[in-house]
């Protein structure tokens, strides 16, 4: 009995991915659930597991080709597992006792046992590593015991491999060989020394979308700064307590999303967008926070955040960014956003300018805290000063609004009591 395998639902306004590997071979027996292959879509990675088991027959889709869904992507032969092969009865027949002795003493003596060879079984028993993993693994030559597993029962993630590849290329170079005298490279020198990849769909649908919000929208920005003084004091303050009652840790993430559905309330146009000649008014804020994976940027969403506590709002950043990590984000969870905060200071960035996420008519970027000496009731002190840019479509949002917007969060972070009397 043949069984098709089929290219699975991909989410809501997603017709299509990309075959990225098949993990399985014709003729190669596979179990229940056992993976069969990895599709690439605009946004994440599906995973197609085998629905029955069997014999994987034929490959109907490769690697690299576009498929639609439902399409057909395998065939699996049920139960026709292929059993081992055996000696030809007609052979064994005419064999001669010489020939025979020479085998039975090949195969006792001259076949090393499993004991000699080192082998042992997976301590991880039926522990799978994710699939995408088992892939970089195998274009880097390296083996199991080479990657440290940090995901359920030691499964072996992506970051692993990153993390492990990372630190290969940290091991100190061998010892360099004589100089010769230097000469001038040919084409073919740098072409030897180039590497061709191809983008994923994921990576080709950031470009799409980065450069299409930059040909349709009108994108400004506008910056400020920010005194993180009262913020930090009052964290260290109640990062303990916070900590101990809501088993989630008191970040600086909370803030600024509580601080930007306050100002959203007092100029709902950066939290609107353009459908056609309307403009829609969103009543609600669904913050887009983006985060920086392996594989690309990625923008979850948590809704609802202005109806959300600080402690909810932590629990929900600190979900949706272990899922961003581990690639398990579903189509649903990165889409409705109203307005974004992206965080380079994370990563050193002392001043941006972010990029509008259409149909989005506002994001704000946050950098990192510098101490920097600042002028304070006619002294000189130093403060812990971050720089703020808002980036906003001008044909929604007036320079008025933006600027408004703007002061409103940093007046919220720079006294936070103005969130509670919202002020």
């Amino acid at each position: 009995m043949s069984t098709e395998v089929r290219v699975p639902t991909l989410g809501e306004s997603v017709s299509e991915a990309t075959v990225a590997t098949w993990f399985k071979q014709p003729g190669d027996t596979v179990a229940v659930d056992e993976m069969l292959c990895e599709l690439e879509t605009d946004k994440v990675t599906v995973e197609v597991p085998s629905p029955v088991a069997g014999t994987l027959s034929e490959i109907v889709a490769n690697e690299g080709d576009t498929v639609g869904v439902d399409a057909l992507l395998a065939q699996i032969s049920e139960g026709d597992a292929k059993p081992a092969a055996k000696k030809d009865d007609s052979a064994k027949e005419n064999e001669t006792p010489d020939t025979a002795e020479t085998e039975k003493s090949a195969s006792s003596e001259d076949v090393p046992t499993a004991a000699a060879t080192g082998a042992h079984p997976d301590p991880r028993g039926d522990v799978e590593d994710a699939p995408s993993a088992k892939k970089m693994m195998a274009e880097n030559d390296l083996k199991e015991g080479d990657v440290q597993g940090t995901g359920k029962d030691g499964r072996v993630m992506k970051e692993d491999v990153l993390k492990a590849l990372s630190t290969k290329s940290e091991a100190p170079a061998p010892a360099p060989a004589a100089k010769q005298a230097p000469r001038a490279p040919t084409a073919a020198d740098q072409a030897d020394r180039e590497e061709r990849v191809k983008m994923t769909r994921l990576r080709q649908t950031i470009a799409k979308r980065l450069k299409d919000s930059q040909n349709t929208a009108a994108m400004l920005t506008t910056y400020n700064e920010v005194d993180m003084t009262a913020v930090m004091d009052l964290r260290n303050e109640y990062k303990d307590l916070f900590l101990k009652k809501h088993g989630v840790k008191l970040g600086f993430m909370s803030f600024f999303t509580k601080a930007c559905c306050h100002a959203l309330k007092e100029v709902p146009e950066v939290n609107a967008e353009i459908d056609g000649n309307e403009i829609v008014y969103k009543n609600f804020v669904n913050m887009g926070i983006a985060a920086g994976t392996p594989t690309g940027l990625v923008v979850p969403v948590i809704n609802d955040t202005d109806a959300m506590s600080f402690a909810e709002i932590e629990k929900a950043i600190a979900e949706m960014g272990a899922k961003a990590r581990d690639g398990k984000l579903s189509m649903a969870e990165m889409q409705g956003g109203t307005f974004t905060i992206s965080n380079g200071g994370v990563y050193g960035s002392l001043m941006s300018s972010p990029i509008l996420n259409p149909p989005q008519s506002g994001i704000l970027g946050m950098h990192k805290i510098q101490d920097r000496p600042m002028a304070i009731g006619g002294e000189v002190v130093i403060r812990p000063m971050m720089y703020l840019a808002l980036s906003y479509d001008h044909r929604i949002v007036d320079g008025k609004g933006a600027v408004t917007f703007l002061v409103r969060v940093k007046e919220a972070l720079e006294d936070p009591r103005r969130l509670l009397m919202d002020l």
